[in-house]
C-alpha cells in the first residue's frame, strides 16, 4: 500500500462523537510511552501527523486520520504507568474499553508492546480482554532498533511462548521500529487484505 495522503480529521472524547463509520477503521493503541505516535508518523511517512511527547500519557482523547481518503487511523489513549491521577487512568481505561466494544466499523487494533521488556501483567490482561470480547488485533513489537537482533528475538520468543498458554493459535505479530521503517510494509499489507473485506453497516 502507498500513502499518498495523511490527514488529522477529529478528537473525540467518547465513542459516539467520533467521525460516521462508513470507512474501515483501525485503532493503535499500547502502554504509554511505547513509541505510538512515533510509530503511526513512520506509517504515513508524515513526521508531525501524530504529536510525539517524552512524556508518557500525552495522547487524552480519539484522535482520528483520514488515509487516502479511504480508511481511518486511530490514535487511541495510552494505559499503565503515565503520571495521571487514578480517576483520570480510570476514565481513559472506559473510553478506550466502549470505543472498542462499540465502533461497529473497527476491523482491527493494532496493539503495541515494546520489545524490551518481557511480558507485563496489565499488557497481558489487556490481550486477555480482547480474547474475552472476540475483538480482532495484531501484536506489533516497537523500538525493536534499541535492541541487539538476538534479544529482539529472545523476547519476543518469550511472548510467543506466554501467549501459547492461553491462545491458539496465536495472535498475528509484527516487530518493528519507527526508526528504520521495520515493520511498515507488514502493518500496511493487513491494512490493505482487511480493507477488501470491508461493508459498510
Amino acid at each position: 500500500m502507498i500513502i499518498k495522503s495523511a490527514e488529522f480529521i477529529k478528537s473525540s472524547s467518547n465513542w459516539k462523537d467520533c467521525p460516521p463509520g462508513d470507512l474501515p477503521e483501525y485503532a493503535f493503541l499500547g502502554r504509554s510511552n511505547v513509541g505510538k505516535s512515533s510509530l503511526i508518523n513512520m506509517l504515513t511517512r508524515h513526521g508531525k501527523l501524530a504529536k510525539t511527547s517524552a512524556t508518557p500519557g500525552k495522547t487524552q482523547l480519539i484522535n482520528h486520520f483520514l488515509i487516502n481518503g479511504s480508511w481511518y487511523l486511530t490514535d487511541l489513549p495510552g494505559y499503565g504507568f503515565a503520571k495521571v491521577p487514578v480517576a483520570i487512568k480510570k476514565k481513559w481505561e472506559r473510553v478506550i474499553q466502549t470505543y472498542l466494544l462499540k465502533r461497529q466499523n473497527l476491523l482491527c487494533s493494532f496493539i503495541l508492546i515494546d520489545s524490551r521488556h518481557e511480558p507485563l501483567k496489565n499488557d497481558i490482561a489487556f490481550l486477555e480482554w480482547f480474547g474475552m470480547n472476540q475483538l480482532p488485533f495484531c501484536l506489533v513489537f516497537t523500538k525493536a532498533d534499541k535492541l541487539s537482533e538476538s534479544r529482539v528475538k529472545k523476547h519476543f520468543d518469550v511472548y510467543m511462548k506466554t501467549l501459547a498458554r492461553q491462545w491458539e493459535p496465536l495472535p498475528p505479530c509484527i516487530v518493528s521500529s519507527s526508526k528504520t521503517g521495520r515493520g511498515r510494509e507488514e502493518i500496511l499489507e493487513l491494512v490493505a487484505e482487511s480493507n477488501k473485506l470491508f461493508s459498510p453497516a
